[in-house]
């Protein structure tokens, strides 16, 4: 597949899983956060080839605020982590975490 963002994405898995995968569809995921939009947008659903614990994940990216660079996302189809929305929220989470840590 010759699409620069689903090229992006699964770099991105590699980079941050070591695994490689396949594309296998596009959903469109709008979710919420102590009243408000936190994310929405496209959520990539891959399928992975060489993962030990995983056999999907999910990918996004997210433009940095100030920046014209953008955040990869890639989370894996594990744990509570079963829809592409399950990915997001966790995400969310974790970043909302990771800011109240600074």
């Amino acid at each position: 597949m010759n699409d620069p963002e689903i090229i992006s994405l699964l770099e991105a898995i590699n980079r941050l899983h070591g695994a490689s995968a396949r594309f296998r569809e596009k959903v469109y995921v709008r979710e919420m956060f102590r009243g408000g939009v936190a994310w929405e947008g496209d959520v990539f659903v891959f399928e992975l080839k060489n993962h030990p614990a995983a056999k999907f994940a999910y990918a996004w990216s997210s433009p940095i605020e100030g920046s014209d660079k953008r955040k990869f996302y890639a989370v894996l189809h594990e744990g509570p982590v079963k829809t592409p929305t399950d990915a997001v929220k966790a995400a969310i989470v974790k970043d909302y975490q990771e800011s109240e840590g600074e």
